[in-house]
């Protein structure tokens, strides 16, 4: 008899899993709980300015990462604002909150807006955040804390910008950016296609089509279509990039082709706020 019991309490817990990569469906899925139930996260290394006790201190990159779910800063942390989750994102420390589940095909849109608090290294410069999707590998590929994958850009003024994280990457219809000091590449679809990797020439950014961010403070909505080995960044309901062709590009070796993997949120020394996370699967790439 306690077997059967037993068998039933286990079989219960099956059910109740979540289980988005086959349960996505035409309507959206909401991704944010009180609990981030649905997410782990990872944090780099402490940069000594926290004075963490307990934990190795570095320079924010250089040295020994906390590791896997354990915050002791509580970076991110969960706000029921008028009955509303919201992520709260202190950024006193890099670190990274991952879906557990891999994703494909589908529309991630979110809400997102800055806080006030910077903190070092990037004290003096832009307020910085981002989303990584097809996030695939172990943690602490990049910088000791992220994992590879395509960045959607989140910074003061960049917002939808392209970055190539630890050996991926994407073509992008592009012109060159007229820059006295460097070489920058935008966004351009009358452009030429040119491809972009993190170790490959000519490039691991590619920079956004104009710059849709609303002041800081406000909420800005933040879209992301993903289907089969192309994507679109659109920022306040404007396109700011479209990229096709993802892939795996290792320094060396052949490159392959690859369309899922989870979605990682960045902390990186900036306050900031996410709400309405939600993901929609998708049956073919809208057009926008």
């Amino acid at each position: 008899m306690k077997f059967y019991i037993t068998l039933l309490i286990v079989i219960s817990q099956l059910v109740a899993l979540p289980c988005f990569s086959q349960e996505l469906s035409g309507k959206p899925t909401h991704l944010l709980t009180k609990d981030l139930k649905y997410w782990d996260t990872f944090l780099g290394v402490p940069h000594t300015s926290l004075a963490l006790k307990d934990y190795p201190m570095g320079d924010g990159m250089n040295g020994t990462p906390i590791g896997l779910n354990k915050d002791p800063l509580h970076v991110f942390s969960v706000e029921m604002i008028g009955g509303q989750p919201v992520l709260h994102i202190s950024g006193q420390m890099y670190g990274g909150l991952s879906t557990k589940q891999e994703f494909e095909n589908y529309h991630l849109k979110v809400e997102f807006k800055w806080g006030d608090n910077k903190y070092e290294p990037r004290l003096k410069d832009k307020r910085d955040n981002g989303i990584i999707y097809h996030a695939t590998g172990p943690h602490a590929q990049f910088w000791n804390v992220w994992m590879r994958g395509h960045e959607f850009q989140v910074q003061e003024g960049d917002m939808g910008d392209y970055y190539s994280l630890s050996g991926v990457g994407m073509d992008i219809n592009t012109a060159i950016k007229p820059n006295p000091e460097k070489k920058e590449w935008i966004y351009d679809p009358a452009g030429p296609l040119v491809q972009f990797t993190s170790d490959r020439t000519p490039a691991s950014t590619c920079l956004h089509r104009g710059n849709y961010e609303k002041p800081n403070g406000e909420w800005n909505t933040l879209e992301l279509y993903c289907y089969g080995d192309k994507s679109i960044h659109v920022v306040n309901g404007h396109v700011v990039m479209a990229l096709q062709n993802s892939r795996l590009s290792p320094k060396e070796g052949t490159e392959t082709g690859f369309s899922k993997g989870k979605i990682q949120i960045q902390s990186e020394a900036a306050e900031a706020y996410y709400r309405n996370i939600t993901i929609t699967r998708l049956n073919s790439l809208p057009s926008l």
